[in-house]
């Protein structure tokens, strides 16, 4: 069977299907909007008296820019300056059929039509209760700078003036959001409305909540995965200064006190003894060795075009070879923390999360309360990247914070952060082509070998798709013609626990699917980009390919010991090139001089953001891609700390020059793109510099290390 459903569509359908996701389109109506004073045509608009509007975003902010984007959206329509709008986070179960998660890229993709009509209609709205005060029709009335104009009578009535009149209409059915053309706020780059908030250190993120009478807590969890408490002798830890209480939860024990040194000193001095279970004898190379040798059975096809298998055979050159890429940590900069307050009458949480829904239900679940009877208070984070999307951290803040009276504060170490995460898939990728005489290719296939995330989380899509798991798979149908394609997946579960990392699926298959074209184009002696332009049908694709290629200077002489590499990929909806210009010294030392990116995402509302997307996205997938892996020792994860899972520093990073192509397409998404383009660029330099081909990430495992 071939798997007919992509992980965009799994999202969108996980709001009819998954149950939490979906809930009725909320929004003040006319009466309640005058009874307030406002006008709430809908959940994501308010406009005061005072003529300042509201808007209620229905995503999480962890870095991407949405809290400036989407009031961007939003402020078009209504002709209003972004200095008259103020951000709040739409409260959990109020944003109707938008999905309410943050992944997937799929902030602007998914709001952007629907913040679109609301803004119309809240526009028309108020030109229809100008209108009506001044006895004109409401063609004949404009709107600008917050106002409403009519002018051949030179009049002019703010918004805040037109509330009462306006929360009295009924939402029209319909309204025509602005054409690209008459776009005054969108596609220009703002500075972020929340800049000078982070500047100042004002901006509120989930671990600086401080409720009245806050006490915090340390927790240390089973080293071993799968482990759990056997038991622990309080003693040691109550006799330090400021400590409140030791809690004992299933597979771990935390500790309540006055502030983070009692909390954590005491932790130190507690030798909980632990259940360490099956998995106590597990090694990373076991772990490996039973992913490779799944790999050699054939898959469930997600995808066929042609007969591959036959292609190949019958080719006049074969090209064969096997990816690995390792288990990855998400490490954001603000570690995982939540604060929860249990009362007999309900219970409050605040956090920075991507799913405020699912972490509202998590609360109500841990606290046997229901769920109407949860206040979920949502923040910004400093980094999410899928991490922030599981409930583990509310499951554990809820249950210890129902031991006391008081609000309790949990925050995780680092350590804890990086050693009870959950990874990104270890995957083993296995390709072969047949090329013909001219070194095209005629066939291809790719079976890919990996735990399933959406198994984990959305089981219902799996029956769905036939058991192909299309986040595994995302990204691997390539972005070239080929005439026979086939691509397998095998469904390979291990001890190690697996969630959505900034990219998942797609940074995994652009990395395979970009280097072994990269192969194929070495095999037939051919220049990388001018084989993959001669293979790509899609125009946009080609131009963000060739504005790379120019402005990068593909195929000017480099110096010895310098290589530039090449991708393409389109993804999320967006088109994007990358080249990558590095340095290798003999004896393996590798300097990163320039990565070079062209992006066609469509629509952009931001392009600042874009940039920064760009910017922040490349850093973060160099890193990945250079010398982060998570390796497991008797059960235990053994990286702990930034000094053994180390990002790229800043002193490492690399000129990074972006380009941008406007048009007006859909937009697409910029959150994972540009982690998952960076990766074969920067090996396929290293393998034009060295002649080394690198099929195992990351980099490091071969030798090339910054110097």
């Amino acid at each position: 069977m071939t798997a007919a459903l992509d992980r965009r569509a799994l999202l969108r359908g996980a709001i009819a299907l998954g149950g939490a996701l979906i809930v009725p389109v909320a929004g003040a109506r006319a009466q309640d909007a005058t009874t307030a004073g406002a006008f709430q045509p809908s959940a994501f608009i308010r406009i005061d008296k005072d003529d300042v509007a509201t808007i209620f975003l229905p995503k999480s902010e962890m870095g991407q820019g949405i809290n400036t984007s989407i009031p961007m959206i939003v402020a078009e329509e209504l002709d209003l300056d972004l200095d008259r709008v103020k951000v709040a986070f739409a409260p959990p179960g109020t944003t109707g059929k938008i999905w309410q998660s943050t992944g997937g890229s799929n902030s602007t993709q998914s709001t952007t039509a629907p913040l679109q009509d609301a803004g119309a209609k809240a526009r028309a709205m108020l030109v229809q209760a100008a209108a009506a005060r001044w006895g004109v029709p409401p063609e004949a009335c404009a709107t600008k700078d917050g106002k409403v104009l009519h002018a051949p009578s030179r009049r002019a009535l703010a918004y805040g003036e037109l509330v009462e009149a306006a929360a009295r209409l009924p939402v029209p059915e319909t309204a025509k959001p602005k054409a690209p053309q008459d776009y005054r706020l969108v596609g220009k780059p703002r500075r972020r409305l929340d800049a000078a908030s982070k500047v100042d250190g004002s901006a509120v993120f989930g671990i600086d909540a401080a409720p009245a009478g806050v006490k915090v807590a340390a927790i240390i969890g089973c080293p071993v995965i799968g482990g759990t408490l056997r038991d622990v002798d309080a003693a040691p830890a109550l006799a330090i200064k400021g400590v409140r209480k030791v809690v004992k939860l299933e597979a771990a024990v935390a500790v309540i006190a006055d502030h983070t040194g009692a909390a954590r000193a005491a932790l130190t001095a507690l030798a909980p003894e632990w259940n360490l279970g099956p998995n106590a004898d597990q090694s990373h190379d076991d772990i490996v060795a039973a992913l490779r040798d799944a790999s050699l059975s054939p898959g469930l096809v997600a995808h066929e075009t042609g007969d591959a298998n036959a292609a190949i055979a019958s080719a006049a050159k074969r090209v064969e070879a096997v990816y690995e890429m390792p288990f990855l940590a998400h490490a954001p900069m603000e570690p995982i923390n939540c604060t929860a307050h249990v009362t007999k009458g309900g219970c409050d949480v605040w956090i920075g999360h991507q799913s405020p829904v699912q972490a509202r239900e998590a609360a109500a679940k841990a606290s046997g309360l229901p769920v109407e009877k949860v206040t979920l208070h949502n923040h910004v984070m400093g980094g999410g990247f899928g991490r922030k999307v599981e409930v583990d951290m509310v499951d554990q803040a809820v249950r210890i914070a129902m031991t006391v009276d008081y609000p309790v504060k949990l925050i995780w170490s680092r350590e804890e952060d990086i050693q009870q995460d959950f990874y990104r898939p270890f995957y083993v990728d296995r390709l072969a082509a047949g090329l013909d005489a001219a070194g095209k290719p005629v066939g291809w296939t790719h079976r890919i070998t990996g735990s399933s995330l959406i198994g984990r989380t959305f089981p219902s899509f799996l029956e769905t798709s036939k058991g192909v798991d299309v986040d595994a798979t995302e990204g691997s149908k390539t972005n070239y013609a080929l005439p026979a394609l086939r691509i397998e997946y095998v469904r390979k579960e291990t001890a190690v626990r697996t969630g959505f990392w900034r990219g998942v699926g797609a940074t995994h298959n652009s990395f395979v699917t970009e280097s072994f074209i990269d192969e194929c184009a070495h095999a037939a002696g051919a220049d990388p980009a001018a084989y993959r332009r001669a293979l790509i049908a899609e125009p946009r694709l080609l131009a963000v390919l060739d504005l790379a290629c120019e402005k990068a200077g593909w195929g000017s002489p480099l110096a010895k010991g310098r290589g530039r590499g090449i991708s393409v990929q389109s993804t999320w909806h967006t088109m994007m090139a990358q080249v990558v210009e590095i340095e290798v010294g003999a004896d393996g030392t590798l300097k990163l001089h320039r990565v070079v990116c062209a992006v066609d995402c469509g629509q952009m509302i931001n392009p600042q953001t874009v940039r920064a997307q760009c910017e922040g996205g490349i850093v973060f997938g160099l890193g990945a891609a250079l010398r982060e892996e998570i390796t497991i020792a008797e059960g235990r994860v053994v990286q702990s700390n930034f000094s053994d899972y180390t990002p790229l520093r800043m002193n490492e990073v690399p000129v990074i020059e972006t380009y941008l192509i406007e048009n007006h397409e859909p937009s697409g998404g910029m959150g994972e793109a540009p982690t998952a383009c960076v990766g074969p660029a920067l090996t396929n330099a290293i393998f034009a510099a060295t002649g080394k081909r690198i099929r195992q990430l990351p980099v490091a495992k071969a030798g090339f290390n910054l110097g």
